[in-house]
């Protein structure tokens, strides 16, 4: 009575949450049964209210599980300063009436399937600090209007389906830390105007159709932590001195451009870089071994480029990276990569769990101390020139999920057991013992003996060892021909002492043959002691030790 008497009152505030539980389905109102006249308002599910006046300042229903639409009397709770939406399945469009909450702050409908353009309306909530309207179905452009929330820190518009270019006026907001416009329709070059958001942390610019080379706007952001650019038509080269305008980096993604020139040797001064991805662009040149500096490297992501240069020194970076002890990832497949793959890879993290040197022209063979990798998952060393067997420590690499060395020229037999770990000839028999493994790719070698049956190697789909030609057995799915089996010997006494004493007979037999044919040819040289200085019975006698090699052998 005491609010009322004083003009505060929460009536408007209840009759638009009221409205807005009729806007949602049925079904999903359960989350929402707290909300009735019995019940004080603020004790609502998700309600906050103001210590003085009781009004409605917060409302949180994030995962709520909503089904509806958001109804337009949410404009008329006038005290709202935050209001989460987010992660509900909540369509319609978001309602023109939201621009009326004038002291909102905070605005997060993300994760919904919202849809129709971004009202112009919204832009009049001139305290916004956080928007964020990620992974709906929201359409039209980027709305200029965007510069009257001067005080802006987070914007997020992600994962819709706006089009257009970016507006120059975002260069206004210079309160922004974070931004993401990544996984829309949007194109064109990234404005210059942007160079003003000084204060950024994040920028998501990724999976859209922006062009033009790396912005130049960019190199400005010194505080920059996270910049995705993946997935776009961006190209040219990058600065000599990326890594000195930029030095506070923690991820880059550049993959899926069409970047080209060197790799900046000033990344290795990004100290605090977990992840530089820039696979699937057109870069040339050596990969550096001052990636070795990068401490807190996790993850590398270098294929499907022009790295290289065939040459026996394009590896040696491997040799650099042991010193980053928590990489988790290595893929440097599809370059230019050539030389002897070093023994320095068994040096790598016992962190890794995945490494892919695939199609590329590296040669040698696999090293021992593979095994090291205990943490392996996935091991790629397809299409190369490696040769010599699989070495028996692959058998330390429990954890492996995938393994493809197909197109290679490594051959030999596999050690017939180590450790615990029960193996066959031909094909190591725990390869079917593995019981993560998922996939297996030996082809196109020259590995020799007997497929297993068991295990994995029940499976054809998850084991492909075709164009092996010293290969056999296996399941009849894959096509080998059967294994010649050898005749057992029986195992009577009675056969083993024939067997025995036929043997000795032939052997002894044997050496009376040589002894007397010796015995002859020597008799003969005494008796034609004269003529055997001569050079045509010289070679008479050169070709009977011949002979006697031959009878010997």
């Amino acid at each position: 009575m005491l609010h009322e008497a004083y003009g505060f009152t929460d009536e408007p505030d209840r009759k638009a949450l009221l409205d807005f539980k009729s806007q949602v389905s049925e079904e999903n109102q359960d989350a929402l049964s707290s909300w009735n006249n019995s019940s004080p308002l603020c004790n609502w599910k998700g309600v906050t209210c103001g210590l003085k006046n009781k009004r409605v300042t917060r409302l949180n229903l994030g995962g709520c599980q909503l089904r509806g639409m958001i109804s337009p009397s949410i404009g008329n709770i006038s005290f709202l300063i935050s209001l989460n939406l987010s992660d509900n399945s909540i369509g319609g469009t978001i309602p023109y009436e939201v621009g009326n909450l004038f002291r909102l702050k905070y605005l997060n409908i993300s994760f919904n399937f919202l849809e129709g353009e971004i009202p112009d309306n919204l832009f009049n909530c001139s305290r916004l600090l956080d928007l964020d309207l990620w992974h709906n179905h929201l359409g039209g452009g980027v709305p200029s209007e965007l510069e009257s929330l001067e005080k802006l820190e987070t914007l997020d518009f992600g994962a819709n389906n706006l089009r257009g270019k970016l507006p120059a006026s975002l260069g206004n907001l210079t309160s922004l830390a974070r931004v993401s416009f990544s996984k829309n329709n949007l194109e064109g070059r990234i404005p210059d105007d942007l160079a003003r958001l000084t204060q950024l942390v994040h920028l998501g610019l990724g999976e859209n159709k922006f062009s033009g080379g790396f912005p130049p706007s960019i190199y400005n952001f010194s505080s920059l932590e996270y910049l995705n650019m993946f997935g776009n038509v961006f190209s040219g080269s990058l600065k000599p001195d990326f890594g000195n305008l930029l030095p506070k980096l923690r991820l880059l993604e550049m993959g899926t451009n069409s970047f080209t020139g060197p790799i900046p040797t000033t990344l290795s001064n990004i100290s605090n870089l977990q992840e530089f991805s820039i696979e699937q662009n057109k870069m040339t040149g050596s990969i550096s071994s001052s990636f070795g500096k990068l401490k807190n490297l996790k993850t590398l992501r270098l294929h499907n480029n022009s790295l290289g240069s065939y040459s026996s020194g394009d590896l040696e970076f491997l040799k650099a990276l042991s010193n980053c002890t928590q990489l988790q990832t290595l893929l440097v497949n599809r370059n230019r990569l050539g030389g002897v793959l070093p023994t320095s890879i068994t040096n790598l993290s016992t962190n890794l769990w995945k490494l892919d040197l695939g199609t590329n022209f590296i040669f040698g063979t696999i090293p021992y101390g593979i095994g090291n990798l205990v943490s392996l998952q996935k091991l790629v060393l397809r299409e190369n020139l490696l040769t010599g067997p699989l070495p028996s420590s692959i058998g330390k690499l429990s954890r492996l999920v995938f393994l493809n060395l197909t197109s290679n020229r490594m051959s030999g037999e596999i050690p017939s057991s180590i450790g615990n770990i029960t193996w066959v000839d031909g094909i190591p028999g725990y390869f079917g013992n593995f019981s993560l493994l998922e996939y297996l790719n030996l082809s196109i070698n020259n590995f020799e003996g007997e497929v297993p049956t068991e295990g994995k190697f029940r499976n054809a789909t998850v084991v492909l060892v075709f164009g092996n030609k010293y290969l056999c057995g296996g399941i009849k799915e894959l096509k080998l021909n059967q294994c010649i089996v050898q005749a057992q010997p029986s195992h009577s006494s009675g056969s083993k002492k024939v067997t025995i004493e036929l043997s000795i007979g032939i052997a002894l037999l044997l050496m009376v043959l040589i002894m007397a044919y010796i015995s002859l040819c020597w008799f003969r040289k005494i008796k034609n002691n004269q003529l055997s200085k001569s050079p045509k019975n010289r070679l008479a006698t050169s070709e009977a030790r011949k002979e006697l090699i031959l009878i010997r052998e």
